[in-house]
């Protein structure tokens, strides 16, 4: 019977109490975790993961695990939701602690450069100018003489009949409230903004005409490549209105499953989801005192080899036969630590179109021979 370590102090007690019914039933069933990872399809490193609370499981797992042990599979997988929503819940919380810590570093960091340099040269500033108490300026004064002479070009002395008279040289009003002092004569004025303003009446038709034929002609080549897409007419003087039928997507993968087809060669069998209850042994052959199989996933399209009762530097091959256009293909694996292994995908169209070969280290070698797949578990 193993001896488990301590599971972690800040595991959610939800997921402690799934990792804990998992540990009992690998201790009821009297396997090793070697045994498990066998039989459940998943490598012994994940499960030593799993049952000491690392890493919680695959739903595909858990119900491997109950079928190996001969447990209420219905049971486990709501144990199994239960454990992956407090999972989530404590990922969340802990991504806002480090965000918190994040944002808590960079105000301490703002903290160390103190008040901008010119906060007293302000205060001396709005002191001599005789303000409001509290009042600070915080702009240098030549941008504050520019404001001013902007305010005054703006409110223009009036003329006859309410009509804005010529624009004079800017008088700043005092700070202080006295009367304004006149311009020295030969001081610079400064620039009359509303010369450079867009006139209302200037090319915002010509702006709005410019955009319409902007939309005409987008709808246009949108409609060009609707019927490029489609295949309107067949270019051999037939129906011009007949429409080319579309290929229909490709079907809904089940939850967990990430890969189908050409997309799982080269990939990991249990990361993509294809291991597990979703595959079955298409081919198997004693090699030495070694396990060799084709593991096929139908859901997947791909198959893999895998070796068991192996031992470290034995090589392990899958050899997936040339199918239509597609040519013959291979992937290689090697058992490093464990007393298992398993090679990536090849793409197949059928359980027997693939072939597991090993290499054991003692020097004895053998392939599969083809079998009919027995139907997969769960």
């Amino acid at each position: 019977m193993p001896r488990w370590r301590a599971l972690p102090e800040e595991l959610d007690p939800e997921v402690r109490e799934f990792t804990e019914q998992l540990r009992r039933l690998v201790e009821r069933s009297g396997l090793s975790v070697g045994a498990v990872a066998d039989r459940t399809g998943y490598s012994k490193t994940s499960w030593e993961r799993y049952l000491g609370g690392r890493l919680l499981p695959p739903l595909g797992a858990a119900e491997a695990l109950a079928e190996a042990t001969g447990t209420d599979v219905v049971h486990l997988s709501t144990m199994w939701e239960l454990a992956e929503r407090a999972w989530s819940r404590s990922e969340l919380r802990h991504d806002s602690t480090v965000e918190s810590a994040r944002i808590a570093r960079a105000r301490a960091a703002l903290g160390e450069f103190g008040p901008p340099q010119g906060a007293p040269q302000a205060a001396s500033q709005a002191a001599r100018a005789g303000g409001q108490p509290g009042a600070v300026i915080s702009e240098p004064l030549c941008h504050e003489a520019a404001r001013r002479a902007a305010a005054a070009e703006e409110s223009p002395a009036a003329g006859p009949a309410g009509t804005a008279g010529p624009v004079g040289p800017a008088v700043a009003p005092e700070p202080s409230g006295q009367a304004p002092r006149p311009p020295v004569p030969g001081s610079p004025q400064p620039p009359d903004y509303r010369a450079n303003a867009i006139p209302a009446d200037g090319p915002a038709p010509r702006r709005r005409a410019a955009l319409f034929v902007t939309g005409v002609v987008g709808a246009l080549l949108v409609v060009a490549a609707a019927v490029l897409l489609l295949g309107v007419g067949d270019g051999t003087g037939g129906d011009s209105g007949s429409v080319q039928p579309l290929a229909s997507p490709s079907a809904v993968l089940p939850a967990g499953v990430k890969c189908t087809g050409a997309e799982c060669s080269g990939k990991d069998p249990e990361a993509m989801g294809c291991g597990g209850g979703r595959a079955t042994t298409a081919g198997s052959a004693t090699v030495g005192t070694s396990y060799v199989e084709v593991r096929y996933s139908q859901v997947c399209g791909a198959a893999w080899a895998r070796i068991t009762q192996a031992a470290p530097g034995d090589a392990v091959r899958i050899d997936a036969a040339a199918d239509g256009a597609a040519p013959a293909r291979t992937e290689s694996g090697r058992v490093v630590r464990d007393a298992d292994g398993y090679t990536p995908m090849v793409a197949v169209s059928g359980p027997g179109k693939a072939k597991a070969c090993a290499t054991l280290t003692s020097g004895s070698k053998g392939c599969t021979v083809a079998r009919a797949p027995s139907a997969p578990a769960g």
